[in-house]
């Protein structure tokens, strides 16, 4: 096989384009290797990219998509080998370089990791870079001190990819996890992945005092502005926030104040560039305490690549809950 499809994008004189191409198949360069792409993902990031929403990619042409699971199909790198199984997510991919919006993706060694035992190539991507980043929040703040016993887990945005997740493992770790929401008709399904309470949008109101009675032990956002303005205010001493998303706007109105008075910690999440052995330690994780129990419920739809473009509108518009599997 000499050529392969892929989902492009491009920028090219003020106008935005993407769609299925055929490219001609190279071999791996040193320190290189070739995954044959069997499923991929769509994470908010994607839809934004793949629309020309958001500036995601930083040169054109390139192929979207910011994971892929699958198996090698060549290697210029001892560390693999031809068959091995393999997950890439993250770091430049769909960024600076090409990526898992294919049926072969060629990426540097140091960024594959080899498939965790416990996972199946298609379980990973139902997690891919929504679970990954989930996984790392829990992780961080259990490091930081975050325990069950400080009180319940906020989770905004609770039935997007990371949002549905971390309502999963958050509450299969003894966390009591209270989600927000703005789809009130999705109350079952996030009370069958955990939330013991769940809120909308409206019952987290803007703070107007730098401190305010605190509810949270802790929380996960992934909506970011005024939301993340909002949490901090209201967070009991010591808890962490993770901040992982900006929906709701990159700009934060806070105070030092829960910082300082309460020892509040605001953990960035950054799981594109998460160091090498921390990230092959999440996803052992993810293969063992941390797999989410309701892993095929958070796996709403699966689509092909022809599919991606109604895909990446109907998230960007909000008609999409939980996860979408790319089965290349």
């Amino acid at each position: 096989m000499n050529s392969y499809r892929a989902f492009r994008i491009n920028f090219k004189n003020s106008e935005h384009s993407a769609g299925i191409e055929e490219l001609l198949l190279d071999s791996p360069e040193k320190g290189e290797v070739l995954i044959r792409v069997r499923y991929s993902s769509i994470n908010y990031k994607d839809a934004l990219a793949g629309t020309g929403k958001g500036k995601i990619l930083r040169h054109f042409p390139l192929t979207g998509g910011i994971d892929a699971a699958g198996e090698v199909a060549e290697s210029n790198d001892r560390r693999f080998k031809e068959g091995d199984q393999v997950v890439v997510t993250g770091y430049e991919m769909s960024a600076t370089a090409d990526g898992g919006y294919a049926e072969y993706l060629r990426v540097p060694a140091d960024w594959v990791i080899p498939l965790p035992e416990g996972l199946t190539l298609e379980q990973s991507m139902a997690l891919g870079t929504a679970g990954f980043t989930a996984a790392l929040a829990l992780h961080r703040m259990e490091i930081n001190g975050q325990q069950p016993d400080m009180g319940p887990i906020l989770v905004t945005g609770a039935t997007g990819g990371v949002g549905c997740i971390a309502v999963n493992i958050f509450d299969g770790e003894g966390f009591e996890v209270h989600a927000v929401t703005g789809k009130q008709e999705q109350q079952s399904y996030l009370e069958h992945l955990g939330a013991q309470e769940v809120l909308g949008r409206d019952k987290i109101p803007p703070a107007h005092h730098a401190l305010e009675r605190a509810h949270w032990g802790g929380a996960v956002d992934n909506v970011g502005g005024a939301m993340l303005s909002s949490i901090a205010c209201k967070i009991k001493p010591w808890g962490n926030i993770a901040s992982i998303g900006l929906a709701g706007g990159h700009q934060l109105n806070t105070t030092v104040m829960p910082f300082i008075l309460r020892g509040v910690s605001l953990l960035g999440i950054d799981s594109a560039g998460c160091p090498y052995p921390l990230r092959t330690e999440i996803w052992q994780r993810l293969a063992t305490d941390l797999k989410p129990r309701h892993l095929d419920d958070i796996v709403q739809q699966k689509i092909n690549l022809e599919q991606l473009p109604d895909t990446f509108e109907r998230m960007l518009s909000g008609e999409i809950f939980g996860r979408t599997l790319v089965e290349v």
